[in-house]
C-alpha cells in the first residue's frame, strides 16, 4: 500500500517564496497523514497566470531559488514530491515539474505540448522521465495525457473552472486509470491564480483502476484487475438551447456551477484590490438582477453586510414603471441600499452642450443616456471605493448590443460568459429557492422584455423598445453563436441546423435574416470585444480578447453574409 496526495494550496500570483511557504505547510500537513507521494499543480511556485511575468527573469529565479528551498526544507523525508514552476535551462524557458526527494531535485520534467497562449513564453520540452519510488514506477504528466505505462501517474494541471468540466476530468481520470490499469494523482491550480478571464478551484483528485479514490488523500492497493467499462450508445439530436441543459437536474447543476464561478472570481478581485464594496446600476432587467444575485453570494462567501452592496437606479427617458418598481422591489427583497439618481436633467444639459436636439431619438440620444450612466457609476466606485460591476452577458458582447464605453464598461464583468438564454434559468434558480418576497421581485424580472429601455415608453407606459423586435430572439443568436464558436459551422450548415432545431418556433426566412443580422454584428462589433474588462470564463465559448476569442477587428464578413444570401429558404 501507498499513500498518495493531491494538493493545491492557494497561490500569491507571482510570489515564489510565499508560495514555496504555503506548498511547505500543505506537505507538512500530508507528511503527518503518512503521505509518501504528492503532487502540487502545475506553474504552483509562480502561479499558472503570470502572463508576460514568466518572460521576467527575476520570477524565474525567485522559483529556483523556492525550489532549492523548498527541498531543503523536506530533506528529511523520504516522499516523493512533485511540484511545477518555470525553469530556465539552455537559454530556453520550460513549463517544469520538478520532482524532491530527501533534500534533492531528482529531476525536471518539461510540458511536451503547448497551447498557442503558452507558446508565448514557454519552449516545447522533448523528453519524459519515469521515476521510481519503493519499486513502483512514477510517470508525470503536465497538464495532457501521455499514456505511459507506470505504476502510479503523477497530473500536474491549471485548468480553470468551467461549467462540466468537474465532472468530465473524474471521468477521464477513472478510464485512463482503468485502461493503464495504475494509479492517478490530479493536482490542479486553485485559490489565488488571478480571475483576469478565469476562475481556478484547486480540483484535486485521486483514482486507481477506474475508481475515484478520493479528493486529497488516498491509498493504492495495485491489484492488477482488468476492469470493464460499459459503452453507452446515444442517438445525436440538435438541441435548440445548446447554452441549457434539457434536463431539469444538469440545469440545476449548471445554475449552481455557475454562481460559484461568478461568486469566486468577484470575490478574488474584491480581495486582491483590498475592497469591500459591490456598486451595480440596478435597472430591474435581467443582466442587472443577475449581478445583484452574484453580489450577494458574494457578500455571504465574505461574510460582507449587505449595505457594502450599492445599487443606483438611474430613470432616464425610457424608463418605464414597472422596472423602476422592480428595481426598488429587489432592492427591499435582498436587503440591499437602492439610490435613485435621475440622469435626465444631466442628459438634457448634455444635449444643450454638443447641440443635440432632444426630438432627435437617434442613436445619439439613446447613448448620451448610456453613457451618462456609465459616468456616475464609475464616480460613484471611486468616491466609494467600491468594485463596480458590470452587467452585459455573453450574447450581447457577441452581437455588440452595448453602447462602446457606456454598458459596454465597468471594473469587473461577471456576467460576460453567460449567454442570454441562460439568464432567465439561473434567476428562476434561485426565485425557486428564495423567501416569497425575493421570489415575487425576481419573477417580476423574469417576465420583463429584454430592453435597454432607452426611447419613452409607449402612451400606456409600457416599454416601447424591444432587443428581439429589432435584432431577432436570442436564442436564435445564442445557437448560432454555439455552433459558429464551437465548431466553426458553415452558414449553410448553421441554417439547415436551425431548421431542424427550431422546426416550427422559427419560419425559415426569419432564421435566415437573423443569421444575417448574426453574421454582420458578429464581425463588425469586435472593436468592442478587442478591449474588455475583465470577467471569469463561464464555458466553452469565451469572447474575451486576452483568453477566448482572438479575432481582427477590420475582418471582413463578405463571404459569410454571401453564403447566407444565398440559401433558399423553402
Amino acid at each position: 500500500m501507498l499513500k498518495a496526495a493531491a494538493l493545491s494550496p492557494r497561490v500569491t500570483i507571482a510570489n515564489p517564496p510565499e508560495n514555496a511557504r504555503a506548498a511547505l505547510a500543505a506537505i507538512q500537513q500530508a507528511f503527518e497523514q503518512n503521505a509518501q507521494i504528492i503532487a502540487l499543480p502545475e506553474l504552483f511556485l509562480s502561479g499558472c497566470t503570470c502572463g508576460d511575468l514568466f518572460l521576467q527573469s527575476a520570477l524565474i529565479e525567485a522559483c529556483e531559488a523556492a525550489l532549492h528551498w523548498l527541498a531543503e526544507q523536506t530533506k528529511h523525508s523520504a516522499a516523493l514530491i512533485a511540484i511545477g514552476l518555470p525553469a530556465r535551462m539552455d537559454d530556453h524557458l520550460y513549463n517544469c515539474a520538478a520532482v524532491l526527494q530527501n533534500g534533492q531535485v531528482l529531476g525536471l520534467v518539461p510540458k511536451q505540448n503547448l497551447s498557442h497562449a503558452e507558446a508565448r513564453w514557454f519552449t516545447a520540452g522533448e523528453e519524459r522521465a519515469i521515476f521510481q519510488f519503493n519499486s513502483r514506477s512514477v510517470g508525470i504528466e503536465i497538464d495532457e495525457i501521455t499514456n505511459q505505462d507506470v505504476d502510479i501517474m503523477l497530473h500536474l494541471a491549471a485548468d480553470p473552472k468551467l461549467v462540466g468540466r468537474t465532472e468530465k476530468t473524474r471521468d477521464l481520470l477513472a478510464r485512463q486509470s482503468a485502461r493503464l490499469h495504475c494509479g492517478y494523482v490530479y493536482a490542479s491550480a486553485g485559490k489565488g491564480e488571478s480571475s483576469t478571464d478565469t476562475v481556478f478551484t484547486g480540483q484535486c483528485l485521486i483514482a486507481e483502476r477506474g475508481h475515484i479514490l478520493g479528493g486529497n488523500i488516498a491509498s493504492f492497493d495495485f491489484e492488477r484487475q482488468p476492469l470493464e467499462l460499459p459503452e453507452k450508445l446515444t442517438l445525436r439530436t440538435i438541441s435548440p438551447t445548446p447554452f441549457v441543459p434539457q434536463d431539469p437536474q444538469e440545469l440545476h447543476e449548471r445554475c449552481r456551477e455557475i454562481f460559484e464561478i461568478q461568486a469566486a472570481a468577484v470575490a478574488q478581485r474584491l480581495i486582491h484590490t483590498s475592497m469591500n464594496k459591490m456598486i451595480l446600476g440596478l435597472s430591474g432587467g435581467g443582466d442587472s438582477t443577475l449581478t445583484l444575485l452574484v453580489t450577494v453570494k458574494v457578500a455571504k462567501l465574505l461574510n460582507l453586510p449587505r449595505e457594502n452592496i450599492l445599487c443606483i437606479t438611474m430613470p432616464g427617458f425610457g424608463t418605464s414603471q414597472f422596472t423602476h418598481d422592480t428595481a426598488d422591489a429587489l432592492a427591499k427583497a435582498f436587503g440591499v441600499p437602492l439610490r435613485e439618481i435621475d440622469i435626465r436633467p444631466a442628459c438634457e444639459l448634455h444635449m444643450r452642450d454638443i447641440g443635440h436636439d432632444p426630438a432627435a431619438r437617434d442613436i445619439t440620444y439613446e447613448n448620451i443616456q448610456a453613457r451618462q450612466r456609465t459616468q456616475t457609476l464609475m464616480n460613484l466606485a471611486n468616491q466609494q471605493n467600491a468594485l463596480l460591476l458590470g452587467t452585459g452577458c455573453l450574447s450581447e458582447l457577441a452581437l455588440g448590443w452595448c453602447t462602446y464605453n457606456a454598458d459596454h464598461m465597468s471594473m469587473y464583468n461577471p456576467n460576460c460568459g453567460v449567454p442570454k438564454t441562460l439568464v432567465r434559468h439561473l434567476i428562476e434558480h434561485v426565485a425557486s429557492k428564495s423567501s416569497a418576497d425575493q421570489s415575487a421581485a425576481l419573477r417580476r424580472v423574469t417576465a420583463t422584455p429584454v430592453s435597454p429601455e432607452l426611447l419613452p415608453p409607449n402612451p400606456q407606459g409600457h416599454i416601447a423598445q424591444r432587443t428581439e423586435d429589432e435584432i431577432g430572439p436570442y436564442e436564435l443568436h445564442d445557437f448560432f453563436l454555439y455552433h459558429f464558436y464551437r465548431h466553426g459551422h458553415t452558414p449553410e450548415e448553421l441554417f439547415a441546423m436551425a431548421v431542424q432545431a427550431f422546426d416550427s418556433t422559427y419560419p425559415p426566412a426569419q432564421i435566415k435574416q437573423t443569421l444575417i443580422v448574426f453574421l454582420r454584428r458578429f464581425f463588425a462589433q469586435q472593436f468592442k470585444r478587442s478591449c474588455l474588462p475583465d470577467g471569469p470564463r463561464i464555458g466553452s465559448v469565451s469572447l474575451s480578447p486576452r483568453s477566448g476569442l482572438v479575432m481582427p477587428s477590420d475582418a471582413d464578413a463578405s463571404i459569410w453574409l454571401q453564403r447566407t444570401e444565398e440559401i433558399a429558404c423553402n
